[in-house]
Order: structure tokens, then sequence, then C-alpha cells
């Protein structure tokens, strides 16, 4: 007689987002290493159960291997442990007593009947070695059938997962896809005695493990066979989306060159899903970079025989250069929205100095259209620099830590999501998500003075406190935002202003006014007209910390100018005499000031200005990568200077290092004629990019991205999110050239809005479409394959017997805000 252990209630709750489609419920698991040195196999769990679960998000589902104890044998177990009621104590058991694997087909999960009539499941390992399996051996008790039944659920699942649909949809033959027959045959495990806990680490794709190509890896192309006519429209789009595997696409034939800017000899290889790892293609290639026509540039990668690759060059190929590893990594997008990586190496510097060299100047080229001759070399220094995984000179080496800060609050409780709809006659357990209008969050204004957030929903604007527990909690709702002259108007943007009283709003379709609504009222109280002439693309505080003090003013720009705004000044308040207007149209974009009142202006351009103060040319001139500039932040002592783009962010380090201004910033001296600012790329590695556009099918888009900041209070980090998908990088490890030095959290839904909490870097306000969240820093994971799909059963396990497993939320858990 076996009995599962006694927390499982408690980790798996009882929501319905969780339920046991099926279950094996005796086997043993196995994991078996065939080419491995470490051993040929290893017995797991002596008695075992195995199921397929739903989770908390759509067409998501788990496989879940879970020990099975004799009666006596767990409290025996715990005896010898050592007594420990503390939560963490269960977290750990239920770690060494269960397996969980997201039901995806890069497992290549499948099910053999061996000649004693013993039923295998065996499935990749993903994060092992080429050819590690784990396998459940069923016990002799279990029927066929139910073999059966749990090898069609499995199918179910994957194809759900895919093509993020019901499998009611699915012909026969759409789930014979998930039917792996070149898979070699399951090897046979030994009942070797194993240790109670196996600790298996997920190596770190930026070690880049470079493999040869093997069959192994190869998937069969589903796309090629045909499907039984379909019925219904959905089902007919399937065969399209069948043609879409891991393995490489096919190259399209290159245009005609009309110039030729690098070509050189390298290594190609392609990330490979499954294995994690970059498999080598061809040992000897040829990438080239050429022109096509006017400000259109191509790279191609071929050998003799085969035409390997070809793509438009572009922003979107996402390049790294690794002087480390003599290397190129890019992403390759097809037209049915799927993201590749791939890698090209090269044998040593010289040669990878000149292929950077031509790609960057085709990039800069086509983004900029300018021919990159015409540059001063400095600039061209300073976007080939960007490109690179650059050390910044002047950190100290930083200590080893071997990832000891994301551990440590490994089990720390999750804030769950705060519903914004609330019906005071719900019952405690069933809180009612989605409220019933059609608006969205749109933006977020944290307050400095007061520990309050706002939340700016279609023509409302809740209002949230920050408790001490770092909750939120639902203050009030301004139902209307409504002009003076009593017109409803959804804010494109806010700002809070004095001492946190006031909120400065702009209206959509009139950028020459902007609008004061008295927070202790709750209503627009002032219409302010800017300038006749001159418009407001976008404003910002007098200094970064203005919003606490009584400063009436603050700035404004236009596409071509930089004001100031006085409200106290009678007609216009756009303020003369501190006015700079450009005679060419810079096409300013994004605005930002430190503590001191220096001026950080950036332009579509991707160029940013530096200022001491209004009404002067800029200090220094900081060159354009290329890519428009959508959101712009500022140190508060001035040192870095933080610029978001659509798919990258650019740090820029604006101290002076030599020269007679040494020590200065590039806001209060501009820079040597011989010198330059030091800026660093931000990006999501490549293969990481890939990951992420297979999970959502949309490319990279980051919010404006945001210091962590407060008074006396050193930055540390940087937050922004792309899709559902909050980033936060850690400054010191992106200083000290630490790989991927982020941290990711996926939600379920898109992240509309998202900023540190006044003073800290622990926590971050987070706006999805219907809820706002505070989420503590300790929730964010490394980005591993799990991670990026939302390892969603692993949040619920660490979550605490308040907050079950499915994020539905008891009534203290709930922000009232029906707004």
């Amino acid at each position: 007689m076996f009995v599962l252990r006694g927390a499982a209630k408690l980790l798996f709750g009882s929501g319905s987002n969780q339920e046991t489609l099926v279950e094996l419920p005796q086997g043993q698991l196995y994991l078996v290493r065939p080419l491995s040195p470490k051993g040929y196999s290893e017995l797991l769990f002596k008695d075992a159960s195995a199921r397929i679960r739903r989770t908390a998000q759509d067409f998501q589902y788990q496989l879940v291997v879970q020990r099975v104890y004799e009666e006596g044998e767990a409290e025996l177990l715990a005896e010898e442990e050592g007594e420990d009621a503390d939560i963490d104590a269960d977290i750990l058991a239920a770690e060494r007593d269960e397996k969980t694997f997201l039901l995806d087909e890069a497992l290549h999960l499948r099910v053999e009947q061996r000649e004693g009539g013993d039923h295998v499941l065996a499935w990749r390992d993903l994060s092992g070695d080429v050819g590690d399996v784990y396998e459940f051996v069923c016990d002799t008790a279990i029927s066929s059938s139910l073999v059966d039944q749990f090898e069609l659920a499995a199918k179910q699942c994957q194809y759900e997962r895919k093509y993020r649909k019901p499998h009611t949809l699915a012909t026969e033959e759409d789930l014979q896809q998930f039917e792996f027959f070149d898979e070699p045959p399951i090897p046979q495990a030994s009942p070797i005695h194993s240790p109670a806990l196996l600790t298996r680490s997920i190596d770190s794709i930026d070690a880049m493990p470079l493999h040869s190509a093997n069959t192994s890896v190869k998937r069969e192309n589903v796309g090629a066979g045909s499907s039984t006519p379909a019925k219904s429209t959905p089902v007919k789009s399937t065969p399209v989306k069948k043609e879409r595997n891991y393995s490489p696409p096919k190259a399209t034939v290159p245009p005609e060159a009309r110039e030729v800017m690098a070509a050189e000899k390298g290594e190609l290889h392609f990330y490979d899903f499954p294995s994690g790892a970059f498999i080598l293609q061809a040992d000897s290639v040829t990438a080239t970079v050429s022109e096509i026509s006017n400000w259109k540039y191509w790279l191609q990668v071929s050998t003799p025989d085969r035409e390997w690759l070809g793509i438009p060059i572009s922003s979107e190929i996402n390049p790294v250069f690794n002087p480390e590893y003599l290397s190129f990594i890019f992403n390759q997008f097809t037209a049915d929205g799927s993201a590749y990586s791939w890698l090209l190496r090269f044998k040593d510097q010289p040669t990878l100095d000149r292929f950077q060299e031509g790609l960057t100047s085709a990039l800069w080229e086509q983004q900029n259209e300018m021919k990159w001759g015409k540059i001063k070399e400095t600039e061209q220094n300073y976007v080939l620099d960007a490109f690179n995984d650059l050390v910044l000179e002047d950190q100290p080496a930083e200590e080893e830590e071997e990832e000891e800060e994301e551990e440590k609050f490994e089990d720390a409780e999750d804030n769950g999501p705060q519903s914004e709809h609330y019906d005071t006659d719900e019952e405690e357990d069933d809180v009612e998500y989605k409220p019933k209008d059609t608006d969205i969050n749109k933006s977020i204004a944290v307050g400095y003075k007061h520990d309050r957030s706002f939340v700016v929903r279609g023509s409302k604007i809740g209002v949230f406190k920050h408790t001490p527990s770092n909750h939120l909690e639902f203050s009030t709702n301004i139902s209307k935002v409504e002009t003076p002259k009593g017109e409803l108007f959804s804010p494109t943007k806010v700002m809070l202003h004095n001492e946190d009283r006031n909120l400065v709003l702009q209206k959509d379709g009139d950028p020459n006014k902007l609008y004061r609504m008295d927070l202790e009222y709750g209503k627009v109280v002032d219409e302010w007209k800017v300038h006749d002439d001159i418009p407001v693309v976008t404003f910002a505080p007098e200094n970064k910390f203005a919003q606490m003090t009584h400063e009436p003013t603050f700035l404004g720009i236009s596409r071509n100018a930089l004001y100031r705004i006085d409200p106290r000044v009678s007609g216009t308040k756009l303020v003369d005499s501190q006015l700079k207007q450009y005679a060419s149209k810079n096409d300013f974009s994004a605005l930002a000031t430190t503590e001191k009142g220096y001026i950080a202006v950036a332009s579509n351009k991707g160029d940013i200005r530096l200022f001491d103060r209004l009404g002067i040319n800029a200090k220094t001139h900081i060159p354009a990568l290329g890519e428009p500039i959508i959101g712009l932040d500022v140190s508060a002592d001035g040192r870095w200077v933080l610029a978001t783009c659509r798919n990258y962010l650019l740090l820029v380090d604006a101290l002076q290092k030599g020269g007679k201004n040494e020590g200065k910033l590039g806001f209060e001296k501009s820079f040597a004629a011989d010198s330059k600012p030091q800026p660093r790329r931000l990006a999501l590695t490549p293969e990481h990019v890939a990951q992420f556009t297979h999970e959502t099918g949309k490319p990279v888009n980051f919010t404006p991205a945001k210091f962590n900041t407060g008074t006396g209070t050193e930055e540390t980090s940087i937050i922004t999110a792309t899709g559902p998908y909050i980033i936060e990088w850690n400054l010191r490890k992106v200083l000290t050239g630490r790989k991927t030095p982020y941290l990711i959290k996926r939600y379920t839904d898109d992240v509309k809005a998202d900023d540190f909490k006044f003073g800290t870097d622990k926590n971050v306000i987070v706006a999805l479409p219907h809820e706002v969240n505070m989420v503590d820093h300790t929730r964010l994971k490394k980005p591993t394959r799990e991670s990026i799909a939302g390892d969603f059963l692993n949040a619920a396990r660490r979550g605490s017997p308040r907050t079950p497993a499915v994020q539905r939320l008891r009534r203290e858990d709930v922000v009232n805000s029906p707004y």
C-alpha cells in the first residue's frame, strides 16, 4: 500500500486549473545516460506515480512524476532528517520527491511495450547531455488501455501548447507529429541503487556549448505530410503551422550585390532548442555582408555547394559580438514568425574585427541613411564598442557569487497579482478576475513623497497604497478624468507634481495643452496652454526629485525644442527666455533630469544631448546607433544615461576618464575631440530572443526602462518589460561583464507598465491589462527554458498557504478597484 506525501495537498491546491488529466499510479523513475561517463543509469524513485496536470496558463501542461511512500516510510524519513515545521522544509522535501517537466514536443515523449509486457515512457533530459533520457517503467498492474490513454493525452497537450488552441480541433494526422519514430529505441534502465536526491543544474546558454551535428536532434518535417481536410477554419490553418520546427530554415536565393562590405570565413553553428547548445553545421563557410540597394543590406552565409542562410540586415537580428569566443551571434526571423539563433566563429581577432566593422557599418547605414565613412572615427568606435560585450574599465572585479543572489530567496513568498474588479458579494475564494469594461491599464506614476501609485485605465485613475509589508492596497478611484469644461478624456502621459499632490496630464489629440489634476479633490482644476505653435511631445520634472518639493516649473520638449514650463505666468506657459530651439528637425522623443537639474534629451534618430542648463547648446552630443529612442532615464548623480530602444537598451557612462576634464560629467564639460563616452548595449541574448518569440509569437518590444531610485539611494538595477515578461538587469553585473546579467518573470498577460517602488530595488510595481501587482525582486529568475515558458507550477509550490497555486485570491489579497 502506498500513499502520497502529506504536503501534496498544500503544494497542488484544489483549483480546477491544476486538475490531473490522467495518471499512471505506480512505476519506477530512472535517469538513463547511455553516452555519458557519469554512469549508465540512476534509479531516482523506486516507487512513483506519473501524471499529466493542467497549469494556470492556457494550453500549458506539466508532466509530473512524484515519489510515493510505503505506510510509515515518510514519517520515518522525516524523523531522520529532523523535525522542522517551517514551510521551507516542506518545499525542499517537495523538490526532492517530485520531478516536473513542461509538456513540450522538445521532450520527444514516447512509449514502448517491451518483450516482457512492461510499458516504458521515455523523454529527453533537456538539461543533461545528448542522449540522456528519463524513463518511467510502469508497474505490471498498469493496463495497456491506461497507458494508451496517457499517451493520447500527452499528444493532445503538446498540440495545444504548440498551436495555442484546443486539441478538439486536431485531426489524427495532427497528433501523429508527436510520435517520434526517428528516435533510437528506448535504452534499457538497470535498477542501480541511487541517492535519494539527485541534483542536476541547467548549464547556462551563455557558456556557448558547441556540438557537432547529431542525428538525435533532427526532427521529422511534419509540414511535408498531408492532413485530413478540416471542416472548420482553425483546423485548415494547422498544416501551415506544422512547417514551423526547430530545424534550420531553408535559405533564400541571395539578391544581387551592389557592393561587398565584408566577406570572411568561419564556422557556422545553429542553436538547437532541445539540446540547448549551438550545433556545428559547417566548419568552413563564407559570411558576406553586401549592399543590395539604397540603404538596404544583406547577410549571406554559404559554402561552395550550399546556401546556408540569407537575411536582410536590420536591428531585428539582435547582433552580439563576443571577442572572448571570436564569435558573432544573431537572430533570423522567418515569414511565419519563427525565430532562430545562429553563431559564426572566426579563426582570429583580425578576422572578427573586419567582419564586425563591415556588418556594423551596414547596420548603421541602414538605420541612418548616411554613409559610414562620413562620420568621425571617434563616432565609429563608439558604435563598434556598443555592440561588444564591453567591461567598463573603472569597475572593480566582482567576487564569485555562484548565483547565490538568485538562490538565496528561491522560496520567498510571491505577492500574487491584484485584481482590479471587486464585488463585495463574492465569496472568499471566488473573486472575479477581469472587469467588465473594455479599458485596460496603460501607465503608472509612482509616488516619491507618499507611498502611492497611480494607474491610468482609460478615463479612470486607480490609486494604490504601498503597505509596510510591500503589498498594494486599493485606496480610491478617480472615476472620471474630465477637462474643466467637462470633456471626458483618457490621459496619454502623466507626471506627479508638487509633493505628489498634483498630476500633470496630457490629452490625446491636443499637444499644445496640459492639465493639472488636484489629487486631494480627484478632479482636473487647471488647463494650461503651453504655446500656440510649439507642441509638447513629452515633459519631465525640473530635477529628478522635484515632485517631492513645491517646485512649480517643469521641462518640456517638442520635436526640435527644449523649454521650461511655468504654470504661474499669465497666458501661455512656455518661458521664452529659457527656450532652446533648433532650426533643423532633431525629432526629440524623450527627456530626463538628474538630481542637480542636468538635462538629457534623446531623439527618434537615436542620438542623445546632454545639457547643464536650459537655453544653451548641449555640452555633449552622444552619437546615434540608429534606432529611435522611446524612453530615457539618468542616474541621480548624472553618471549613467539609460536609453530605451525597441529591442535593446543603451547604457552610457557620462564620466570623463582622461584629459583636462577628467572626473567631469558630459553634462558639465564636453568630451575631448579624441575621446568619447563609453556605451553598453543591453539586449537579450539571441538565444533568449528566439525562445521568447517561440513562446509568445511576438518580437521583443521593451517598455521604457528605469533605474531604481531614491534620495541617497545608489542605482543598482534596471527594470523593463517586453510582452508578458518583466526583465531586471543587475547594474553591477552589467558593468563587470557578467554573462546574462538579467533576471525575468513571466506573467499570463502582457505587461503594460512597470517601475520600481521609490527608495528600493527590491520591489517592482507591475501593471497588466487588468491587474496591478507589486512583485518582490526575489521572484525573478534566471532565464531558462522553464522560466521563459512560464514556470507556474513551481511558482505555486513556493506560494504561501494563503495564496493557492493557481493565484485565486482571497478577499484580503485583492485590491478593491472597480474603476
